[in-house]
C-alpha cells in the first residue's frame, strides 16, 4: 500500500496496483506483498490478544490494556443489543470482534512509512503492502463472514430449516418461493457489498495520499500528515462498519421467522425492526439483554 511517508517524495508516477505482487515464490506458490505485511498484522493481533489477557489476569491494567478491554468490552455491548439473544451473541461475539481487530490492525499497518516505498526489483515491486488493499483478502474476509452467518443460522433452525429460508414449495407458496429467491440474491449482494466496500475505500486511500505527495512535491512530508491522521480515522470507521454488517447480518439469519405454517410463533424481523434496533443502540451498555430462549437458542448455546 503507498502509504508510506518516502512515498511523499517518489510521487511522480502516480500509477497504483490494484492487485498485489508476488515479491517471491516458494516452489510455484507465489507470495505477495500483502501476504508479508498480513502475517505481521496477524502476528500483532494474535500477540496483543494474548498480551492483555495476561495482564488483566495478573491485575496489570496498562493504558493499553485498558483501551482494548473498553474497545472490546464495547464491541461485545453492540452485539449483544443486535442480537437480542444471549446465547447465540455469546457465540457471534469472537467472529465479529476478532473481525474488527484484524481490519483495523492490518489498515493502520498500511499507512506506517516505508510500507509501499521499499522496492525489491528494477520494476519498483513493493516489498509490502497493506493486507486489506489486497481485493483477495477481503473477499475472503466477506466469505467468512457469510458462510458464518449460514453456519449460525443452521444451529438455529437446523439444516433444512435454513434451506427453507430460500427455497419453498412455489405451488404451495408462490410468493413465499419468489421471496427465497430475492433473499438468495441478497446473499451474494451482501458477499459483494462487504468485499468491494472495504477494498474501495482502502483503494481510494491510496489515490488520495499519492495525489496529496504529487501536489504537494518537497512539502508533502508536511502536507501528508492531516490527511494520514485522517485515513487512521477511516481505517477505524471500515473496521467498525465491517463488524457491524456482519453482527447485522448473522442476526438476520438467526432471527425467528414465521412463514404462515403455525399461528403464534414470532414473526420474522424485517428491516424496518433492525433499523430501529440499531437507532437505539448504546454501545457503553454492555448488560445483558432480555431475550426469549427457544429450543434452537438453548441447543445452540449447549453446542459449545
Amino acid at each position: 500500500m503507498t502509504y508510506g511517508l518516502a512515498t511523499t517524495f517518489a510521487a511522480a508516477n502516480l500509477h497504483i496496483d490494484i492487485k498485489a505482487a508476488p515479491v517471491f515464490h516458494i516452489g510455484s506458490f507465489p507470495v505477495t506483498n500483502s501476504m508479508l505485511m498480513g502475517i505481521a498484522g496477524y502476528a500483532l493481533v494474535i500477540i496483543l490478544f494474548f498480551a492483555v489477557r495476561r495482564a488483566l489476569i495478573k491485575g496489570k491494567k496498562g493504558y493499553l490494556t485498558s483501551l482494548v478491554a473498553w474497545v472490546f468490552e464495547m464491541l461485545y455491548g453492540t452485539v449483544r443489543q443486535v442480537i437480542q439473544n444471549d446465547a447465540i451473541a455469546k457465540k457471534v461475539a469472537p467472529l465479529s470482534i476478532t473481525l474488527f481487530f484484524v481490519i483495523i490492525v492490518n489498515y493502520w499497518l498500511g499507512i506506517l512509512p516505508g510500507v509501499g516505498t521499499i522496492t525489491v526489483d528494477s520494476h519498483g515491486t513493493p516489498l509490502l503492502r497493506g493486507l486489506v488493499a489486497d481485493l483477495n483478502v477481503t473477499f475472503a474476509l466477506a466469505i467468512i463472514s457469510m458462510v458464518m452467518a449460514q453456519v449460525y443460522a443452521a444451529r438455529v433452525h437446523g439444516f433444512f430449516g435454513n434451506l427453507g429460508r430460500y427455497f419453498r414449495n412455489p405451488f404451495k407458496d408462490p410468493a413465499g418461493a419468489f421471496e427465497g429467491i430475492l433473499e438468495l440474491i441478497a446473499e451474494f449482494s451482501r458477499l459483494l457489498a462487504l468485499s468491494l466496500r472495504l477494498f474501495g475505500n482502502v483503494f481510494a486511500g491510496e489515490v488520495l495520499l499519492v495525489a496529496v505527495a504529487y501536489v504537494a512535491a518537497y512539502f508533502a512530508s508536511i502536507a501528508m500528515l492531516p490527511f494520514m491522521l485522517f485515513e487512521l480515522f477511516i481505517g477505524t470507521v471500515q473496521a467498525y462498519v465491517f463488524f457491524m454488517l456482519t453482527t447485522v447480518f448473522i442476526s438476520l439469519g438467526t432471527a425467528h421467522h414465521d412463514h404462515g405454517d403455525s399461528a403464534g410463533t414470532t414473526p420474522p424481523w424485517g428491516v424496518n425492526d433492525l433499523i430501529d434496533a440499531l437507532l437505539k443502540l448504546d454501545p457503553t451498555d454492555t448488560t445483558p439483554s432480555s431475550s426469549d430462549h427457544s429450543p434452537a437458542d438453548t441447543q445452540l448455546a449447549a453446542g459449545g
